[in-house]
């Protein structure tokens, strides 16, 4: 998977989405472009999926830490 931040992926998405939505492109370059969204939606969950485990971490130490 490529190594780009989660808010450099989610903005070049939002770019790619409204140059879809004017629906001005090319066939060949519409389907380039929603072909890159989808490595780009891809890489957000990715990134999404590794903040939630390092939040579900955090989230076990401190009620460990409450125990004690």
């Amino acid at each position: 998977m490529e190594k780009i931040s989660y808010e450099d992926a989610s903005k070049e998405l939002k770019d790619i989405v409204v140059k879809l939505e004017e629906g001005s492109l090319p066939m060949t370059k519409a389907v380039e472009l929603f072909e890159r969204g989808n490595e780009l939606i891809k890489v957000c969950y990715a990134c999404l999926d590794q903040a939630k485990g390092k939040f579900t971490e955090i989230k076990e130490t401190l009620d460990s830490l409450e125990e004690v």
